[in-house]
Order: C-alpha cells, then structure tokens, then sequence
C-alpha cells in the first residue's frame, strides 16, 4: 500500500538522454527487467553510492568509471550482483563489455547497476540476450517505462520532473527512482537517476548530486538496513543552449539547484511512500540541537524503533516510547526537562513528562492519518534535521520473510 503516491507525473524528456527498456526474464519470463540509459556526446555524470562495505561489484565498477567519459548506464533487476566476490565483478564488467560491443564505445564508458537479491550469479547471458532490444527501446520520452523497468518489491514506479526558464531558454530536470524495503540512509537499496539538459562542470555536478542526496535520500529510512548496491546518478547532458555552469554561484546555478532539489526531494520521499507494508509516512522533525549529527541521531531513534513504528501502525498514541528513543539516542548531557514532544499539532510531552494539556483522544485522533508528523524540541541549540520513514506492518515482515521464495 503505497501512501499518497498516485500515477507518475509528467515527465518531460531530457535532450541527450534517452531510456531503452527489453526483457531478460531474470526472476520471471516476461518481466521488463533490464534498462539501457544512453548519454549524448559530452555529457557530464556524478553520483554518490552506497557507504556498506560489502558493496556490490555494479557499484565498484561504477566507482572506478564514472570520472571519465560516460555514454550508457546499464541496470538490471531481480539479481544484485552482491556477495559474489571476483566472479561477480568480471560479470558486472562482462555486461557493460556487451553494451559496449553493440554500441562501438569504449567499455570503460559504460556504467552498470543492478538490484534484487544478494548472493546469486548475475545471469550474464539472459542480461547479454536482451541489450539489443533495450537499444532498439531507446526513446527521450520513455523515462516511464523505464521508472517500472527498475523496480524490484515497489508497487508504483517513482518519477519527478520540473523545468524553468533562464535567458528564454527552458531547462528540464527529470528524474526516477526504486526502492521500497531495505532502505537507510548512506544511502539506501535505492537506485535514482536524474538527468538535466543543462551544461555544468563535473566538480560542480558532483558537489550538486553530493548536496541534493544528502538532503533527500540521505534523510529517509524505512527499516535501518544500508544495502550493498545504492546508487543515485546525476547527468547533465549540456544540450541546453546555455553558457555552462563552472561555479557553484549565479541565477542559472540557483535555478538548477532548486529544480534539482526538488526532484530529488520527491523521488526520494516516493521511496518512503511505497515502504515495503507502509501503511504511514512519517515525518521526524527535531528542532533546537546543539549541533546537526545529535538531532539526526535522535530522528534515526525514533525512526527505527520498532515499538514506535508498531505503535505507528496500529495508530496507538503510545509517547512514552518516543520519549525512551529520544533517551538513548546519545545526545550527552541531555536535560529532559527543556524537551517538548509533538503529534502534529499536539504537545505530548514537556519538561519531562506528560503534557498537561495532553489527552488520549488528540493523540489518537493524530495517529488515526496516513501522514504523520513527530517534532522534538531539544532545547539545546540552533540545529534542525528532518528525516522522512515510515510504520512497521504485518505485511512488511510477510514481504521480507516471502522474498526469495
């Protein structure tokens, strides 16, 4: 049940970049499991990927090539490629060679990525066997297809775009996104993409994906588990007819960040939103740190507790299990006294206790909604962070405990 995630957008085309989709029938005959993304001609690419040290070999590969000339990202579903140590990375690398081989570029210009399940040989042949349908599928307008091409366990596929006007010419920020369980921040078994027409210098492209993830996907968990083969790659294809943006400054840089920001926030916020059984989403919002790491550290307490998220599920006002994740969080020197505590609009807790004002009826009648705010007010400074995750249901622990049979 996704949670206040309808159809895909509209999302507009990106000049010089176009997405093919074809079939290799990796976990079922049929399914549209592997997805070729080909890049114009002096394109810039940068990404950020999974922090977990036993990363995937897709994700090594791409580490090692993703500073130089890129023309394709190659992405399969239904098999990680994780855990399958030197055999895994000659196949990660065996799939871009047949791209590359089909298409007559260098293989180090092909990028590959894949998703589903850890420890299993990637289908190499099953993956070679449709790279040719996948070319033939090439299209600017098929970022769509392509959305429901990466999914694994999502039940929507994940989209966002926005555009804006500089000096009378527009310029298009189109991006999506996968993933539903498995998901903690730095980053999460997520794979996004999103490609702009705007022509911009790769250290700033690479500051620009580095601020945006740390903003979005960087600040969402469903269940606290770091997967092996996070990826979020940002293209900019420079076919916009603009100058090219070398600094991190100017109106051009403001526009395309926000635009950026924007499409970021919203796939990375669709992921929560189709949490594995999410059933809530849930904003975590703590205000009043005295720095940023200790009000993280008590949106993540909160988040991943499991009493809270159960409570959460079953819609039961249950603030004393806030008030325990925010004390062992371990923020030092916490004086529970300056702390107040809300659902929604509604004071659950102050100065270490009960809120006065507080009943049982608003409380529940907060938890009742599908979407969910908790603010904490430390007291202690100037920091803020949000975090976005969800509730914890039957049907995540169905999912999980079902998913390789």
């Amino acid at each position: 049940m996704a949670v206040g995630l309808g159809p895909l957008p509209k999302l507009h085309p990106v000049p010089g970049f176009e997405l093919g989709i074809a079939s290799a029938g990796i976990k079922r005959p049929g399914r549209k499991d592997v997805v070729v993304m080909r890049c114009a001609e002096g394109s810039r690419v940068a990404g950020v990927t999974t922090t977990n040290a036993f990363c995937a070999a897709p994700v090594i590969v791409t580490r090692e090539r993703v500073a130089g000339e890129v023309r394709y990202l190659l992405t399969n579903t239904g098999n990680a490629n994780a855990g399958t140590g030197p055999d895994g990375l000659a196949n990660a690398r065996r799939t871009c060679a047949a791209l590359a081989a089909l298409t007559g570029v260098g293989e180090t210009a092909v990028l590959p990525f894949s998703t589903g399940v850890i420890g299993e040989p990637l289908p190499v042949e099953k993956i070679e066997g449709a790279l040719q349908a996948a070319l033939d599928d090439l299209d600017e307008d098929h970022w769509a297809e392509a959305a429901t091409g990466i999914m694994t366990t999502d039940t929507l596929p994940k989209g966002a775009s926005r555009q804006f006007q500089h000096d009378g010419v527009t310029v298009t920020v189109t991006g999506i996104s996968k993933g539903a369980g498995m998901i903690r921040p730095n980053m999460a078994t997520m794979l996004g993409y999103i490609a702009t027409d705007a022509k911009v210098a790769r250290e700033v492209l690479q500051d620009l994906v580095r601020d945006a993830a740390n903003k979005s996907f960087n600040r969402i968990t469903i269940d606290g588990d770091t997967s092996t083969n996070d990826c979020c790659m940002l293209i900019a294809t420079g076919q916009a007819a603009l100058p090219e943006i070398t600094s991190a400054s100017g109106e051009l840089f403001a526009k395309l960040k926000q635009a950026v920001l924007e499409v970021f926030m919203e796939v990375a916020q669709a992921i929560v939103r189709d949490g594995e059984g999410a059933t809530k989403f849930v904003t975590v919002q703590v205000n009043g740190g005295g720095n940023h790491q200790e009000c993280l550290d008590v949106a993540y307490a909160v988040a991943h507790s499991p009493l809270i998220k159960t409570a959460l599920f079953a819609s039961d006002p249950n603030w004393g299990r806030i008030l325990a994740a925010v004390g062992y969080a371990g923020v030092p020197n916490l004086d529970v006294s300056l702390i107040d505590v809300f659902l929604g609009e509604v004071c659950i807790a102050s100065q270490g206790g009960r809120a006065a004002s507080y009943t049982e009826a608003q409380g529940a009648a907060v938890m009742a909604r599908e979407e969910i705010s908790i603010r904490i007010e430390l007291g202690r400074g100037e920091c803020s962070e949000t975090i976005w995750t969800t509730d914890l249901s039957h049907e995540y622990v169905k999912i999980n405990a079902e998913y390789r049979t």
